[in-house]
């Protein structure tokens, strides 16, 4: 009687044992969404359109909350001026590699994405071009320096991340186009 009383036991066990093992492993459900989450990256095309300052255009990945530098360095129209380290604020002067000032533009891109897809973004322009030579007086000597010109301004927008692009004209008439896409 022992004897069959545990052979029983031991059925009655093992069945059990196989009748819970599928339920253990059973998967989780996967709830599917049509969006992309918020803090996903973000396509973002920055084109420049200057008369004074060029045309550049960069396309990258960020992430909202995030920011990111684009730094342009072209040769201006008529080429390079001279410049030598003699001269006034030469050391913020954006130079090629013989020392001469090029043109440079630089823009800080900085978007937060809201939960209904808008993003709202700060952007910061600085540019820097010469127009021809000026003469100066530095350590009693007279020097020839390039005739710099800059532009600066932030400005703040808003615009969907669906693939439309926000074009803003800046003060100085340069025109900056946005395209964001998830």
């Amino acid at each position: 009687m022992s004897f069959s009383f545990k052979l029983s036991a031991v059925s009655v066990v093992a069945s059990l044992a196989c009748a819970l093992v599928p339920a253990a492993r059973a998967a989780t459900p996967i709830t599917v969404t049509n969006q992309a989450a918020l803090d996903g990256p973000i396509r973002y095309t920055v084109r420049v359109t200057s008369k004074q300052f060029g045309n550049s255009q960069e396309t990258r990945t960020i992430r909202s909350g995030e920011s990111d530098d684009f730094t342009w360095k072209t040769v201006p129209p008529g080429g390079p001026v001279a410049a030598t380290d003699a001269c006034p604020d030469y050391s913020s002067l954006p130079v090629d590699a013989n020392g001469a000032m090029i043109r440079q533009t630089q823009i800080r891109f900085a978007p937060v994405v809201s939960s209904d897809g808008t993003a709202t973004v700060q952007l910061s322009f600085q540019a820097q071009t010469p127009h021809g030579v000026k003469t100066v007086t530095s350590g009693g000597k007279t020097l020839k320096c390039p005739n710099d010109v800059r532009a600066s301004q932030i400005v703040r927008f808003t615009m969907p991340v669906n693939g439309t692009t926000k074009t803003l004209t800046l003060s100085d008439g340069t025109e900056v186009a946005v395209t964001a896409k998830r």
